[in-house]
């Protein structure tokens, strides 16, 4: 899997001229910036009752090349890090040294980045209740469809056809479109008393299996990237592939299960139950990349299958601390690398841009809306409840813009725009789920009113 795996190369050819020392002094400073700002940027984001991850996004952007320059990657300039320009000045670098130790630096935190999103997917796994997958009714269902081919089919032909965009780099934005967090919603949802609503169920129930449906298309699109164009025949392999994979792995689920815990229950040391889990993961995750689908996928399906042992609450507990350290570098990077200036409408060549963002926040609300009204057979129920539910991208929509960031095929202005989309819808729904869902049901009323 090249875009997981490439930056090794790199750093091995980049690191032969610099000094070991510097980069490592480098590297940890990029860490207290990037640890700095996630943990600054979740707080104030958590006091004002948004998910921390976008504000762990948020901080990113700040410490990046849009405002202070403080985290900076390889295909800038060595200067424009504040980062490289103390330790030039401290260590006395020369030019060629200096831009060694910076391109090594870069290296190393794509690679933990990348780490960081494999853990992530592998966490989300590990908290997607399988039959809960299998349950969750037709209604769903439709309503995940329609939230994932309407945004998909209407981002991806607005962005060939309206502003030129190439198709892969069309498919990819198109595919970021698809993503609903299922974190944002069910918080706001249980605050609202509205969790075990009829609404509640098929919002959360559809944004299950739009994970899952996710992960697909990102695994899809992915894939064609590495190749610079769309094959017809390829599209249908890498589905095809997609789905049997995390079919095949559920279906093996309850064999492995009684091994794994079998396993375990035998070792006796430190790690003995989340260092089997990450053999797991890890050889679910290469599986993936050796037939030519993501990483992320294997880690994703190691989860759910996890989810299903005894275990998986031990498991869960354990992830945490390693995921709280691994995870917010993939999203402060994400937002470090992302250049706002070019939504600056004071510059002529970057009002595409904006006009851009503006569209894809438009078929992202839109996209989603219409879920609502998939819904049939039921006569009382909040339809526009249901679709704003499903508005929020979050985290999700996250991986996909890193992703499509890492393999290169999208350009400063499209990952302006998807990162715009990101942070308008998921900043944008929870206000909107309080408005269409004005009272509090009594049920929680009289919950909060036992346990003030």
């Amino acid at each position: 899997m090249t875009i997981f795996f490439q930056p090794l190369h790199l750093l091995a050819s980049t690191t032969e001229t610099a000094d070991s020392s510097l980069v490592l002094a480098s590297v940890l400073l990029s860490l207290v910036v990037v640890y700095f700002a996630s943990k600054l940027g979740g707080e104030l984001s958590n006091r004002i009752g948004l998910p921390p991850v976008l504000g762990e996004l948020v901080g990113g952007v700040v410490v990046g090349v849009s405002a202070l320059h403080l985290l900076v990657f390889g295909d800038a300039e060595t200067s424009s890090s504040v980062i490289m320009q103390f330790l030039t000045f401290t260590g006395s670098l020369s030019p060629e040294a200096a831009n060694s130790v910076f391109h090594a630096q870069s290296e190393v935190i794509s690679v933990l980045a990348e780490l960081g999103v494999i853990i992530l997917l592998f966490e989300i796994g590990l908290e997607s209740n399988l039959k809960d997958l299998l349950s969750v009714g037709l209604q769903a269902t439709v309503v995940a469809f329609v939230g994932v081919v309407v945004p998909f089919a209407a981002g991806t032909a607005g962005l060939m056809l309206i502003f030129g965009v190439g198709a892969v780099p069309a498919i990819f934005a198109g595919a970021a479109l698809t993503a609903t967090s299922i974190g944002i919603t069910s918080r706001v949802l249980s605050e609202l008393g509205r969790l075990n609503s009829k609404e509640g169920q098929i919002i959360l129930g559809a944004a299950v299996i739009d994970d899952v449906l996710g992960i697909i298309v990102l695994a899809v699109v992915a894939s064609l990237a590495k190749d610079g164009a769309v094959d017809v025949g390829k599209v249908i392999y890498l589905i095809f592939s997609a789905a049997g994979f995390l079919v095949g792995a559920i279906a093996l689920g309850n064999f492995f299960n009684k091994s794994f815990v079998a396993v375990v229950n035998v070792l006796k040391t430190r790690g003995e139950l989340i260092l089997p889990a990450f053999i797991f993961a890890f050889l679910m995750a290469y599986f993936a990349a050796s037939i030519q689908l993501e990483a992320i996928l294997g880690s994703f399906a190691a989860g759910l299958v996890l989810e299903e042992t005894e275990k998986r609450k031990e498991l869960q507990q354990q992830i945490i601390p390693i995921a709280d350290m691994l995870v917010p570098i993939f999203f402060v990077t994400v937002g470090a690398k992302t250049d706002l200036s070019v939504l600056n409408p004071a510059i002529p060549s970057n009002r595409e841009g904006l006009i851009m963002a503006i569209f894809l926040v438009t078929v992202a609300i839109l996209g989603k809306l219409v879920t609502g009204f998939s819904v049939f057979g039921k006569e009382k129920i909040n339809r526009l409840a249901i679709g704003v539910g499903m508005i929020p991208r979050g985290e999700v929509g996250l991986v996909f813009l890193g992703i499509g960031s890492s393999v290169g095929i999208l350009t400063k202005p499209l990952e302006a725009a998807i990162i715009v989309m990101v942070i308008v819808t998921t900043f944008l729904a929870p206000p909107f789920l309080r408005i269409v869902f004005p009272d509090p049901e009594p049920a929680a009323l009289s919950n909060t009113a036992e346990n003030p």
